[in-house]
Parts: structure tokens; C-alpha cells; sequence
């Protein structure tokens, strides 16, 4: 039965009600306002940014106001242009040793100007839409050149902790700390130690009055607890100097040799953007991870981020400001404070311009050692063990470990093109490092290649072939993703050669395509290298899915007068080549036509009469084919992306199609006629499309199921999950109900299939994704918004195990009628009428409910699983991914390039 349930009559009786059953409700004008969440999620931040800042300039030697020009402006200008909602600006830990080395180097004035140019070249990459092109970076480049920066500020500010002056290189910090240890000046120790102590057990405290206390900001608690002490106990100790705003130094022309001006803006633009971009990202995951969210903030447009850094950064720069970039600590704090619009971070911003206006006696109170251990913890914090687990778990540690050394020893730029040489010759030597080893089992000769097969490959692998005695069987195994044109011309010579001389051959791959068969057989591309091959290649056997008819009302049986099996005899092959014209002639021809219910079931009759010749109720069907020979369809292993379209191959008139079994004449109702499609679909199965997927499922049964997808779909008969998707067995764990619901934990549903289903893909199957799809003229929604209509003041539907189970829609359908919350549109227009509308919101209401559920909420936290928002529209055959652009919920086309990504 479909899950799409009709909709119900409308009653004439009853009072209409605002808006039309199927249209979208109307909505009232909007005013600008600020929400409350994001009042006090400014003053969080503001409260973080303001003793970081501070801190940042001191350990760049910079003016301490210029900490605060660029945390205001970061808030202000890149609050308001950035492409990121929730990202919070500002001096960042990640540029301290940037603008460290460029004051020592130039001077202050001149490092302003550097920053200025910087953010020019921002914005020209921000025009040129390259943005997406820093995230091609590997990230354990990334993550080393943070940790380095993080070794370089924690060394030196170590000096300040302990009552010293820090040097400008690594070296000789480390050199100078055994000194500085035998001369401690115990005010600063002491002030920095209670700092530290503050900062990591504040967080910790227990117990109903610590949740209360935690919800002020540890730094805040840090500096200022570590600020009131020194002055009570009467410490001497250097504090903090803010000079007359009339004396404050802006940006002046820039003087030095032109390479090193270059080199500065150009590490100052790649550290800048790289951390920026990067830091949206992480920002779009956290508020993934948060409930609520979904919907309300749009994922970051990283182009639009990049031209909002590079304002901040002119106008910062020019005002005699810090460099600006995103700030993970602030963002955090942001996110985690209940934000939910870029109006938080302004206000920050805002709040910072009034601070240092109003607040420069007391900011003058804080000892400087207070501020050298925030720094220095962050520098500490910066060296991330989850980092070093992540990239020990995919073998760059390498890369990582360079590249930190080289920040570290050398500068941000140079540690870094270090990592990125390191990174290419680390995937350079992934791509030939190609192992081929040969072992003979029971008179038959193994060569397993394991690795992609390239020219610097094909010495070996001529060696070890030679190596296979004449006239023996042989199973060569190909277990990679490439093979190119020199080693396709080594591995077809020898097949041709070793069978000219007696023997036998098996190629074996899991990808598909890369099979040599017998000399004579069309010419392809099986390596995918783009040139002709030589006669005796072989095309991939993966086909698209062809034209599809419903045959529950188009059985097409040879005509009356015919020889049974003449339909199979004379069908045309409906390829991927041809199906149109096949589609035309169904059309034109008359013996195509659909038949009749009275002439269906005639021709059932007399092809179920004894046949004197045969099996009674196959009368002139040909039998089962025979298992495919050697050289015949996919070879053992290979992977079919779709091999349901395999069945399809074939004209849906042949005979082949309608085996009819032995049994009960149907025509006394004693056997549906929906047996007998579901034993000839089996039968067909079993003689084409079983010999082609035998071994790649025999491969998924030793090796069990690997998805990389858990699906969420409609029970609905239209949506067919891997047709839509292009898959085929092993990838999806599809979950199919009616109406694709995700019920909340815990909820009074007596089911919990679905819960168990997401439990069992994320803990046990490990999936890295989850789509939720949702489609077009759903009966189930349909259902909901009726009932709606019909009885809006009652808030369940409790009657009956259909409006039960629809309860868990209930959520869906308020927040298509809140107001406040954006509207979910389809690839740039309004929905058609309020079914869609109500599907679309649907999807990313179970979304929400995703989140709610334990293992998900895990598995988003720790970047192990990402969530996907899919609409497919049956009558355009067209599927929508679930986006976000300019405030609003988006489900946009998918082209052949389009990533796959999390709507978060």
C-alpha cells in the first residue's frame, strides 16, 4: 500500500479558515528587532574579548589599544559584511606571531599598513570566489601550523609569568628560561599561578550553585580574580597602559625592502583567510550541533566571509588595529551563549568601543602577568590532542609534525610551505607505492595488485607476470581505483599472450570497468584515461537506469497468433543508447498498446495450459539462463553502482518478463495477480541480473555491510531510494516509514524502530552521513495539514495507528506556521501550495530531531557524522539538496559537480 493517503474532503459546512487548505499562509510584515538571546550572548563575548585582546596585543608588542581597535572593528565591520552569522572577529592567538615578527621587523606604522594591504588582497580573493580553495589545504597542515604558532606564544609569554622580559625567536626564549627560572619574581609568579587556577577550575565547579557560577566566562573570572587580588595584597607589578587616544598611532606608508613586504602580506593574507575560513566552518558544525538552529542560521557563504575579513582588515589596519580574523575561542563562546543572528557579534563590537572609552581606570588595573597566562594558556590549548589523534588516525603525522617544527623554527610561511611540500610528497608517494605480490593455490597462479597502476608500476608488474608459467589458469586481482594507459597496454599484451598459448584467465577488481576480455570485442576506455584502447578492452558494464514502466498495468505478452517467445526473439534492446527511440516506437506500435483486464487475463490462461512438450505453465518460455562463463559479465568483485538497472536492460515486452508459475488459475480469485508479478520480477532477477551482482554481493556477504549513509525516507512506492541515488548494494542503510518522521526520544510513540535504526547506523555501522528525504505530493503530509484544517484547536491525532504515528508531524506543521522563523523555499521560488510547503519544513523539523537523539548528538560533536536535507519532486523527477542563502531555508538543484553538504 502507498504511503501517500489521500487527502480528505473538504467539509461544506465548515467555516473556512484564513488561508486557502492548500495555499501558504499569509504572513505578516516583518520589523527589525534583536533578540534577547543574542543581548546576552554579546555581553559573553564581549566579557571573553576583552581581556583576550588586551592580552594578544601585549604579546605581540603592540600598543594595547590596537587589541581593542581590531576587536571592535572585527565586531563591527566584519559582524555586519562577513558571510558567517555566529563567527566572532578579532586579534586571533593564530596571528600573534605574524604581527610579533612584522613590528620587530618594520615598526608599528608599517605593520599597519601590511595589514591594510592584506585586506585588500582578501578582498581581490573574495572577488575572484576562490574561498573554497583554502579548504583543499590539508588539515593536518593546518592544525600544525596552529600548534606551532601555539608552542612560539607559550614559550615567550612563560617570561612574563615568571617576571621577565620574552625574546623574538623560539631559540632564544628557550635558551634565556633557565635564567629566567633561577630569577623568579614571585608578585607575577604568584599572579599568574592564581590566574591559571582560575582559568581551569572555574568551569569544574560543582554542584547547582557552580552551574550558576559557571555561566560567567573564565577568562573574565581569571583576570579580574587575579586583578582584585594583586591590588589588595598590595603587589608591584607592571599592569596595563593605555596612552591618550590622541597620541594613538594609525597606519603610515610602508618602508622596507618590497620582497619583504610582499612575503609579510602575503603570510599576513594566507594566515588571515585560511583561520577565517576555517573557523566558519567550525562555527557552521557547532551550530549544527545545537538545537534549534536549523533553519534559523544559514550555513556560511565563505566568499562573502572573505570580503568581510578583508574590510575588517583595511579599515583595522587603517585605524592603527591588530590584524582581524575569526577567533575560535570567541565563536565558541558565541554559540554556546544562545546567538542566533550576526547581531550578537556587532554588539560585541559595540560594547568593546564603549569600553574603551569608559573603562580605561580600570582596565589600567590589571597586571600584565595576569594577562601573559591567559595568552599562554591559549597558546597551550592551540596544540590539540584530538588534532594529533585525527591525524594519527589518517597517517599524516608526518605533515603535521613538519609543519609545526617549521612554524616553530623557522616562521608561520615558511612552516607552512614546508607542509604543504611534505603533503604532496607524502600523497605522491600514496599514489605509486603500488605492492603486487604472486602465490599459487591448487595449480592456480594469484597476482594481487594492491594500489593504483601506473607506468612506475609496470616494471613489477611485468616481472611478476612473465613469472606465471604457459598454459596455466591465472586470477589476477586488481584492488585499486586507477590504471593508466601504459599499464592497461602491459596487463592486455599478456592476457592476449598467455591465452594464445593455453591458458586461462581471470581479471578481478572491485572497480568496475577495469576488465581485459576477449580479443574481438568493442574497443573502450576501461582505464578512464581518456584515449582510445586497442581492440580486446571492454566497456563498463554500469549502465543509467532506462525508461521504467509500471507493469502492474502494462503487461505486454506476445501478440495472439504469435509462436510464444517470438516477443523475446524480436525485441529491441532499450540501452542507454536507444531508449528514446524505443520510447517512440511503444508509442506508434499498436501490439505495444496496453492490454486489456479481459485480454490479460485470457492470455494468462493459455499460457498456463499443459504443455505436451514442457512444464506446465511455461509453454514455450525459455528456461533460466545458465551462470555467466568465463569472460562473461562482471567479474568477481567488481562493483556495480546500480545493477537494478541491469534488469532493465531489456524491452519490458519480451517474454522473458512474464514467466508465469505453475498454480491456481487466477481467475477464481484464489492467487492475486500480484503473486504473479512477485515470482516473474524474482524469476527475472535470478536469470539476468543475479549473474552480474553474484560476486559483488558474495564480496558484501564475507566482508559485511559497510554504508557510508544512513537514508531516511518516505514508505512511499514512487521513491525509489537507489534509483535516485545511483547505488547499489552495501550503499545505503535506508530507514523508510510514512511521512519520513524522526520521532523525539523519549516520546510516546510504542515504536522504536526508527531510534533503533539510527543507533544501530551510527554506533555499530559507523555511517558518516544521514539524509533526510522528503517528496513531493505526500499523502502523509496531506493527512497532517488536514487535519489541521478540520480540527486546529486539538493538538493530537489520537484515533487511529496512522494518526498516532503522524503526531510525530506535529512539530513540522508549527513551525511552518511560526512567523518568526524563515520560509523554506524550493531552488529559489515559494512553494506551490502548502503540501509542499509542508514537506519541505518537514524535512528540516526531523532534522532537528535528529539531533535530539544521543548517538547523533555524539557522533555531530566529535565531526564523525554529518546531516543531510534531501526533497525529491516525483513529477519533475528532479532531487533538491537542503541549503541555506540570505536568512532563508533553501532546497536547491543539484548539479553534476554539486558537493554533498550538511545543512548545518
Amino acid at each position: 500500500m502507498s504511503a501517500c493517503v489521500p487527502t480528505r474532503t473538504t467539509d461544506p459546512h465548515r467555516p473556512n479558515p484564513d488561508h486557502q487548505p492548500h495555499s501558504p499562509p499569509t504572513r505578516r510584515p516583518r520589523r527589525f528587532r534583536i533578540a534577547g538571546a543574542d543581548v546576552s550572548a554579546s555581553i559573553a563575548v564581549f566579557l571573553i574579548a576583552l581581556p583576550l585582546s588586551l592580552g594578544i596585543a601585549l604579546a605581540t608588542g603592540a600598543p594595547l589599544q590596537a587589541g581593542l581597535v581590531a576587536a571592535a572593528v572585527g565586531g563591527l565591520v566584519a559582524g555586519r559584511l562577513g558571510g558567517s552569522q555566529l563567527q566572532v572577529s578579532g586579534p586571533a592567538a593564530g596571528l600573534t606571531v605574524v604581527t610579533a615578527d612584522l613590528i620587530h621587523l618594520y615598526g608599528w606604522r608599517t605593520t599597519c599598513a601590511i595589514t591594510v594591504l592584506a585586506g585588500v588582497a582578501q578582498l581581490g580573493l573574495g572577488c575572484l570566489r576562490v574561498a573554497r580553495t583554502a579548504l583543499a589545504v590539508s588539515p593536518a597542515i593546518v592544525h600544525g601550523m596552529l600548534a606551532g604558532i601555539g608552542v612560539t606564544i607559550a614559550v615567550a609569554q612563560l617570561h612574563i609569568v615568571l617576571g621577565g622580559t620574552p625574546q623574538s625567536a623560539v631559540l632564544d626564549n628557550l635558551r634565556a628560561l633557565p635564567a629566567q627560572l633561577a630569577d623568579l619574581h614571585p608578585a607575577a609568579v604568584s599572579t599568574s599561578a592564581l590566574t591559571l587556577a582560575l582559568l581551569f577550575l572555574w568551569p569544574r565547579l560543582p554542584g547547582r550553585a557552580g552551574r550558576l557560577l559557571r555561566k560567567a566566562p573564565a577568562p573574565l573570572i581569571a583576570v579580574a580574580g587575579a586583578t582584585a587580588t594583586a591590588s589588595l595584597a598590595g603587589l608591584t607589578l607592571p599592569k596595563v597602559e593605555l596612552p591618550s587616544w590622541n597620541n594613538h598611532a594609525l597606519a603610515g606608508l610602508p618602508e622596507g625592502p618590497v620582497l619583504g613586504l610582499v612575503a609579510a602580506v602575503l603570510t599576513t593574507t594566507l594566515v588571515c583567510s585560511v583561520q577565517s575560513l576555517l573557523g566558519a566552518v567550525a562555527v557552521d558544525r557547532l551550530a549544527a550541533a545545537r538545537p534549534g538552529l536549523t533553519g534559523r542560521v544559514p550555513r556560511s557563504d565563505l566568499d562573502r566571509e572573505l570580503l568581510g575579513q578583508g574590510a575588517a582588515n583595511i579599515v583595522s589596519g587603517g585605524l592603527g588595529g591588530l590584524p582581524v580574523a575569526g577567533v575560535a575561542v570567541r565563536s565558541t563562546a558565541n554559540v554556546n551563549a544562545g546567538a542566533v543572528s550576526r547581531n550578537s557579534t556587532m554588539l560585541h563590537g559595540v560594547l568593546v568601543v564603549a569600553a574603551t572609552l569608559l573603562m580605561v581606570p580600570l582596565l589600567e588595573q590589571i597586571p600584565l602577568a595576569a594577562l601573559a597566562a591567559l595568552v599562554m594558556a591559549v597558546g597551550i590549548q592551540m596544540v590539540s590532542l584530538n588534532h594529533i589523534r585525527t591525524v594519527t588516525r589518517h597517517r599524516e603525522v608526518l605533515v603535521y609534525a613538519i609543519t609545526t617544527l617549521g612554524v616553530v623554527l623557522f616562521g608561520v610561511l615558511e612552516g607552512v610551505a614546508l607542509g604543504i611540500a611534505v603533503a604532496v610528497a607524502v600523497a605522491l608517494h600514496r599514489l605509486t607505492r603500488t605492492r603486487i605480490t604472486h602465490t599459487e593455490e591448487g595449480g592456480v597462479h594469484h597476482v594481487h595488485v594492491r594500489g593504483q597502476l601506473t607506468f612506475l608500476a609496470v616494471p613489477r608488474l611485468s616481472r611478476v607476470l612473465h613469472q606465471i608459467p604457459q598454459g596455466t589458469d591465472a586470477v589476477v586481482e586488481l584492488d585499486g581505483s586507477f590504471m593508466d594507459h601504459a599499464a592497461y597496454e602491459t596487463l592486455h599484451d599478456w592476457h592476449n599472450t598467455h591465452t594464445a598459448q593455453g591458458g586461462a584467465v581471470e581479471l578481478t577488481g572491485r572497480r568496475a570497468g577495469i576488465r581485459i576480455a576477449e580479443p574481438g570485442t568493442p574497443a573502450e576506455d576501461p582505464a578512464g584515461t581518456g584515449a582510445a584502447e586497442p581492440e580486446g578492452s571492454s566497456d563498463c558494464r554500469c549502465r543509467p537506469w532506462t525508461p521504467w514502466r509500471n507493469h502492474q498495468c502494462e503487461w505486454e505478452l506476445p501478440g495472439a497468433g504469435e509462436a510464444p517467445g517470438a516477443a523475446e526473439e524480436t525485441a529491441p534492446d532499450t540501452g542507454p543508447a536507444d531508449s528514446d527511440a524505443s520510447d517512440d516506437s511503444d508509442d506508434s506500435d499498436d501490439s505495444r498498446k496496453p492490454l486489456q483486464p479481459s485480454e490479460r487475463l485470457e492470455r494468462l490462461e493459455r499460457l498456463q495450459r499443459p504443455d505436451p512438450l514442457g512444464t506446465p505453465g511455461t509453454r514455450g518460455l525459455p528456461a533460466p539462463s545458465e551462470p555467466a562463463r568465463d569472460g562473461e559479465g562482471p567479474e568477481h568483485g567488481e562493483r556495480q553502482e546500480h545493477p537494478e538497472s541491469l534488469e532493465k536492460q531489456e524491452h519490458p515486452g519480451s517474454a522473458d518478463d512474464f514467466t508465469v508459475p505453475s498454480g491456481p488459475d487466477p481467475s477464481d480469485g484464489s492467487t492475486p495477480a500480484g503473486g504473479h508479478q512477485l515470482v516473474r520480477g524474482i524469476s527475472a532477477f535470478q536469470r539476468r541480473t543475479a549473474p552480474l551482482v553474484r560476486g559483488e554481493l558474495a564480496r558484501l556477504a564475507r566482508e559485511g555491510q559497510r554504508p557510508v549513509q544512513l537514508f531516511l525516507t518516505c514508505a512511499d512506492s514512487r521513491l525509489v531510494t537507489s534509483m535516485i541515488t545511483s547505488s547499489g548494494p552495501g550503499d545505503l542503510f535506508v530507514v523508510r516509514n510514512v511521512g519520513n518522521l524522526v520521532p523525539l526520544p523519549g516520546a510516546g510513540s510504542g515504536d522504536d524502530s526508527v531510534a533503533a535504526a539510527i543507533e544501530y547506523a551510527v554506533d555499530v555501522l559507523e555511517v558518516r552521513h544521514i539524509t533526510v528525504c522528503g517528496h513531493s505530493d505526500c499523502g502523509a503530509m496531506q493527512t497532517l495539514l488536514g487535519a489541521h484544517d478540520e480540527h486546529p484547536e486539538e493538538s493530537g491525532l489520537p484515533q487511529t495507528p496512522l494518526k498516532r504515528w503522524l503526531r510525530h508531524g506535529l512539530p513540522s506543521l508549527e513551525r511552518m506556521t511560526d512567523d518568526s522563523r524563515p520560509w523554506t523555499r524550493l531552488a529559489g521560488r515559494r512553494p506551490a501550495d502548502a503540501v509542499e510547503q509542508l514537506s519541505l519544513t518537514n524535512v528540516v523539523q526531523q532534522l532537528e530531531h535528529l539531533r535530539a537523539h544521543e548517538s547523533v548528538a555524539r557522533a555531530l560533536r566529535e565531526d564523525a557524522l554529518e546531516l543531510h536535507g534531501m526533497y525529491f519532486h516525483v513529477g519533475e523527477a528532479q532531487a533538491y539538496l537542503l541549503t541555506e542563502a540570505s536568512g532563508a531555508v533553501v532546497f536547491d538543484h543539484v548539479t553534476e559537480t554539486e558537493e554533498l553538504r550538511s545543512p548545518a
